[in-house]
């Protein structure tokens, strides 16, 4: 059986590629508290319907190239626009300067 992984894609500008985040909890060896682990995953999407923040689950496959060894498996919940965070701007050099 193949892994499968629930994340969040942080990235969808690659060509049939987005970047997933998967975190989880795990517990402490000797102090019991609970450790939120966090890992991004490149992942296939052949069809390109995954957007960002999109809630997705993927499963494990062979490698698809250097970076590659996950492939989307379905789209669990879509990302409204407020939960979409654009990237911020750059501000042109003029608005910068102050006189």
């Amino acid at each position: 059986m193949k892994r499968r992984a629930r994340g969040v894609v942080t990235s969808d500008k690659m060509q049939k590629t987005i970047a997933v985040t998967v975190e989880r909890l795990q517990q402490h060896p000797r102090y019991g508290k609970y450790v939120r682990h966090r890992s991004t995953h490149k992942a296939h999407d052949a069809r390109q319907e995954a957007k960002l923040g999109d809630l997705v689950e993927i499963e494990e496959t062979r490698p698809l190239s250097k970076t590659k060894s996950w492939r989307l498996v379905r789209v669990l919940r879509r990302a409204t626009e407020l939960e979409r965070v654009p990237e911020p701007e750059l501000a042109p050099q003029e608005e910068l300067e102050q006189p």
